[in-house]
Parts: structure tokens; C-alpha cells; sequence
């Protein structure tokens, strides 16, 4: 029985909808948790084998307290004993039992859509993941322009997915040219407006496509 089938469905609806990354909340044992839910590079080399997704449960009071777990629609593919340890599971002689269990009462908390539970302190969990996905300070947090990339390259799917979760209506005016990425900085000082930055960009544009007439 797939108990966790779930992660299958919302699987497709993040690659349907262009998202790298989605997030829930998640609560056991009293204890809240924000749950993110990423998909694998397909290069990447480090994909354990029969893995769908990539599941990072994170202590909502302090989400330095983490747990990474790759998963497909039947379990968490790590040991036993590192789910009993990281949820406080206590070993009993029906361990299985107690593990089927949770798997079950996972499941009831998988959207089926990307993008359902929104917060701001998950915007900030999933960003903070994106960037560092992305080779990124995750405090990078600050907008200040864009840009076209060098070599025809296509912008990052985490640069992407970060500038629809920081600047929305940003993202909306200059996404529909995937070489175009969007650079971040540490400095809040530096944080420019959307109208800056499409200007900017249109004035840089105008100026290296005159250049080249």
C-alpha cells in the first residue's frame, strides 16, 4: 500500500507549475514542525535510488533542528531509528505497527496542490532553502536588479522560484525570458523598487542591443 501517495500527486503539480520547492506545516506529538517538500536535480548524483522526493522537516521554534529525509509514496528512506530519534519515538515491540501509523498520519497532512499553505514563516523556510540550493548566503534577501544572462543561460530554478515567492509582481513582468535572473543582496539599503529595476533593465537592454547595431 502506498500510504504516502500523496507525495506522488503533489509531485506532479510542482513540476506542472514550475516549483522546485513547496512547504506545509506539519504537527506530532505536540510538537509544530514546517515541512518541505523539494524535488531532485535530475543530474543529481547523490539521489539515493528509488527516492521520488525530498522531504526536510523542520522545528518551527528553531529550524536549525532539521531532518532530511529522501521519500517515495511507501516511507522516509532512512533507518528506523533515526525517525524513532528525531520525533521521539519511543522503541516498542510493534515498532512496525507505530511506524505504519505515522506514515498514515503523515499523509493526512500532503496537499495535493503546490502552494496551499503559504505563510510568511514558511516563505522564509523555503527561500532560505532555495538560496542555499542555489549556492547562495541565505540572507540574501534584497532584490536590487536584474540581468540577462551570460551564454544564453537559462536563470536557475531556485533563482526563479525564490523572485515568485520575494517579488511577485516582479517576477510576473520579467519571467516570460528565461535567460533573465534576478540578483539579491545582503544589504537592505540596496533593495531597489520593481519599477526600479524594469527600468533599469529596459535601459541596460536598450544600451547592449544598441551597442550591437
Amino acid at each position: 500500500m502506498n500510504v504516502l501517495e500523496n507525495l506522488r500527486v503533489l509531485k506532479k503539480d510542482m513540476e506542472s507549475n514550475g516549483w522546485v520547492i513547496d512547504a506545509f506545516p506539519f504537527t506530532f506529538k505536540a510538537v509544530d514542525y514546517i515541512l518541505l517538500v523539494k524535488l531532485y536535480d535530475e543530474n543529481d548524483a547523490k539521489r539515493p535510488e528509488y527516492a521520488l522526493l525530498e522531504l526536510e522537516f523542520l522545528k518551527k521554534n528553531d529550524i536549525s533542528d532539521n531532518l532530511v529525509a529522501p521519500a517515495n509514496t511507501m516511507r522516509l528512506l532512512i533507518t528506523p531509528q533515526e525517525l524513532r530519534t528525531y520525533f521521539g519515538i519511543e522503541w516498542s515491540e510493534n515498532l512496525r505497527d507505530i511506524l505504519s501509523q505515522f506514515y498514515e498520519y503523515l499523509s493526512g497532512f500532503i496537499p495535493l496542490s503546490v502552494g496551499l499553505h503559504r505563510t510568511k514563516e514558511i516563505d522564509v523556510a523555503m527561500v532560505e532553502s532555495l538560496s542555499k540550493s542555489d549556492s547562495e548566503d541565505p540572507r540574501k534577501v534584497y532584490c536590487f536588479s536584474a540581468k540577462r544572462n551570460s551564454n544564453d543561460g537559462n536563470r536557475s530554478p531556485y533563482n526563479d522560484n525564490k523572485t515568485r515567492i520575494l517579488r511577485p509582481i516582479l517576477y510576473s513582468k520579467l519571467s516570460g525570458d528565461p535567460q533573465v535572473s534576478f540578483n539579491y543582496s545582503l544589504e537592505e539599503s540596496k533593495k531597489k523598487s520593481d519599477s526600479e529595476i524594469i527600468s533599469n533593465f529596459s535601459s541596460n537592454h536598450k544600451l547592449t542591443a544598441s551597442r550591437k547595431i
